[in-house]
């Protein structure tokens, strides 16, 4: 236990799957999202340069695999504050001895599960219920020209989605497969 968060598992280097514990009473409780001591014990890689919160109106939608390309790399934490999301890793290092292997797990608030994502990993999540409400912390800003993404249908990657994809963005179509020529990128 690292303060208000437990490490549950490192299925992968450079990433963390996070327990959050509750203060409360009857009234309530209270859940600490972020805490910079914690997370640079846990992993984390740097300050706060970002929060972010999205809102998936339809169940099935998938969002992703998103990813900035170095030297804009960056560490995320997401969150999942209503609704259930299966969320989504993919290990594309260069040289790492995990590239292209993923991890899934699902987050939502009953659960208070976050997922630290190191630089290196693209990131996508499909809404398992309508109206899903997540926060993210980027240690990084984003920056449109270091922004990348693969497919999060490409067979390559393996991902067993628990529904069927849906309402993929422009954005996210235009996603390439992976070829044989990608080895990833430098972190």
């Amino acid at each position: 236990m690292s303060g208000r968060f437990e490490t549950i598992a490192k299925p992968l280097v450079g990433l963390s799957l996070l327990a959050r514990s509750r203060s409360g009473d009857e009234r309530g409780f209270l859940s600490r999202l972020f805490d910079a001591e914690d997370m640079l014990e846990i992993g984390w890689s740097g300050g706060v340069s970002q929060v972010n919160q999205t809102i998936t109106r339809m169940t099935g939608t998938v969002r992703g695999m998103h990813f900035q390309k170095p030297p804009f790399s960056e560490s995320k934490l997401v969150t999942c504050l209503s609704g259930r999301i299966m969320d989504v890793a993919v290990d594309i290092r260069k040289g790492s001895p995990t590239f292209l292997r993923h991890f899934a797990t699902e987050l939502s608030p009953e659960n208070a599960r976050s997922l630290l994502i190191g630089p290196g990993f693209a990131h996508g999540f499909q809404a398992l219920t309508d109206d899903v409400l997540l926060v993210y912390v980027h240690s990084a800003p984003y920056r449109t020209d270091a922004e990348g993404g693969l497919d999060p249908r490409d067979p390559a990657l393996a991902i067993n989605w628990p529904l069927a994809v849906e309402n993929l963005s422009p954005r996210d179509q235009s996603h390439p497969a992976i070829k044989g020529a990608f080895t990833g990128i430098e972190t």
